[in-house]
C-alpha cells in the first residue's frame, strides 16, 4: 500500500503466518469466493474484453458476486438493526451524504487552518456527478485501491472488505477463546464492513482502465478520513465510528493516538459536527474517549490484509503485462489494463500470484488462460 498510513502501521506487524486449513476441495465446497475464482464459467476473447468498461466486469464476475453476497451475509448479522441497514444501505448505494450540503471552501480553510490537510490543497471532495447526489460507481465495482496498492481491479474492494470482515470475526472469536474477552462484535465487525465505504467516491476508474490517483487527508489516504465522516454523517454510534477511524493506526502509543485523533478531528469537521461534544474525543480533545475500548484494535488488526495483498496485486500485474505481450500480442498500456482488470476480477490477484509463487510461469498462464483467449 503506497499510503501514508503504511509508514505508521508496519512497526506493528514485524510477521505474518500463514496456517493451513482444511484440504482445499472442502474449502472451495464452504467458500462460494474461491469457488467462484477456482471455476470461471467462460472465457472471452481479448477483443470482447476490451469492450467492457470496469463495472461491466465486476458485474460479470462471478468472484465479486460471491463476495459481495458473503459481505451482505456479514451485515445481515449484525445485531443492532440500524447500524445493520446503515451497512446495507451503503452497499447498495455508497452516496457521498457528506457532500450534500457542505461548504467546501469553508471547511478546507478550517482543515488548513488545523493542520489536517496540505496548505497547497484548492479543493477538498473527489469529483462527483452535477447533483452531488449519487455515487460514481456502484460500491461492488470499486477497487481495493490505488492501481499499484492491493486488489487494484473491478470488484477488489468487496474481496478484499471479505477478507478484512473474517478477519475480524476470527480474531473476535480468538480473543474470546484465549483471554476469555467477549468485545462487541457489532463495533468490530461493523467498523470493518464500514471502513472503505468511500473509496467508490475517492478511487473512480479512468478511461485508460487506471484509477484515479488519492490525495492525503490528515496524513493518510482520503477514502479513510472520508469514510469516517460519513459514518458520522448517517449516525453511526461514536464508538463504532471511532473504531472504525483505528483502521489505518491503532492508539496504542502517544503517537499513533495522536494520528487517529486526527483522522477523527478531521472526519467531524467535514461531517458537521463537534468531536468532542459528539462523543468520538476526550475531553480535552487530545485522546479517544476514555477508557479506550478494544474493539479499534481488532478493526486495527484485521484491516491488514494489505500486507500480502498490496506486493502480490504488483508482482501478479508485471507477470501479467509480460503475459499480454508476449501470449496475446498486447502491448498497448490502456489495452494492457482493461484485460489485467479483467483477469483480476475473475481470478483475483492473490490467487493468481500463489499460483505464480508456487508453481511457476506455465502455471501463471494456464490459470490466465482459463478467462481469457485469443
Amino acid at each position: 500500500m503506497q499510503d501514508l498510513h503504511l509508514v505508521t502501521r508496519r512497526h506493528f506487524f514485524r510477521s505474518a503466518a500463514l496456517a493451513a486449513g482444511a484440504p482445499f476441495a472442502a474449502a472451495i465446497a464452504s467458500n462460494p469466493v474461491l469457488a467462484a475464482a477456482a471455476n470461471p464459467d467462460r472465457t472471452l476473447r481479448v477483443a470482447d474484453v476490451l469492450s467492457m468498461t470496469p463495472v461491466d466486469m465486476a458485474r460479470e464476475s462471478r468472484v465479486v458476486s460471491a463476495a459481495r453476497t458473503w459481505l451482505e451475509g456479514c451485515a445481515k448479522r449484525l445485531n443492532d438493526a440500524k447500524l445493520r441497514q446503515i451497512v446495507l444501505d451503503v452497499m447498495a448505494d455508497p452516496v457521498p451524504t457528506v457532500a450534500v450540503a457542505l461548504d467546501e471552501a469553508a471547511c478546507l480553510e478550517t482543515l488548513r487552518t488545523e493542520g489536517l490537510i496540505d496548505k497547497s490543497r484548492k479543493t477538498l471532495l473527489p469529483p462527483l456527478p452535477g447533483d452531488k447526489r449519487s455515487a460514481p460507481q456502484p460500491y461492488w465495482s470499486a477497487p481495493g485501491s490505488g492501481y499499484s496498492s492491493h486488489h487494484a481491479y473491478p470488484g477488489g474492494l468487496v474481496t478484499h472488505c471479505a477478507l478484512n470482515a473474517a478477519s475480524a470475526e476470527k480474531l473476535l472469536e480468538n480473543y474470546e477463546a484465549v483471554f476469555g474477552l467477549k468485545l462487541d462484535r457489532d463495533a468490530a465487525v461493523g467498523a470493518e464492513l464500514l471502513h472503505d465505504l468511500h473509496k467508490p467516491w475517492v478511487l473512480q476508474w479512468l478511461e485508460d482502465g487506471s484509477i484515479r490517483a488519492e490525495a492525503q487527508l490528515a496524513k493518510t489516504g482520503e477514502h479513510h478520513v472520508l469514510s469516517i465522516a460519513e459514518s458520522m454523517k448517517r449516525g453511526v454510534a461514536p464508538h463504532i465510528c471511532v473504531a472504525q477511524a483505528c483502521a489505518h493506526e491503532h492508539p496504542g502509543t502517544p503517537a499513533g493516538e495522536a494520528f487517529v485523533v486526527g483522522f477523527i478531528r478531521a472526519a467531524a469537521r467535514i461531517a458537521g459536527l463537534d468531536p468532542i461534544k459528539a462523543g468520538f474525543l476526550a475531553e480535552d480533545g487530545k485522546t479517544l474517549a476514555l477508557p479506550r475500548r478494544m474493539e479499534g484494535f481488532v478493526v486495527h488488526l484485521a484491516d491488514h490484509d494489505f500486507v500480502v495483498a498490496g506486493p502480490a496485486c504488483q508482482w501478479s500485474a508485471a507477470a501479467l503485462s509480460t503475459l499480454f505481450a508476449d501470449k496475446y500480442g498486447v502491448k498497448e498500456r490502456a489495452a494492457q489494463n482493461k484485460l489485467r482488470n479483467y483477469v483480476l476480477a475473475n481470478l483475483t490477484a492473490m490467487r493468481l500470484y500463489g499460483t505464480l509463487s508456487s508453481k511457476g510461469e506455465k502455471a501463471f498462464a494456464d490459470e490466465v488462460a482459463r478467462v481469457l483467449k485469443a
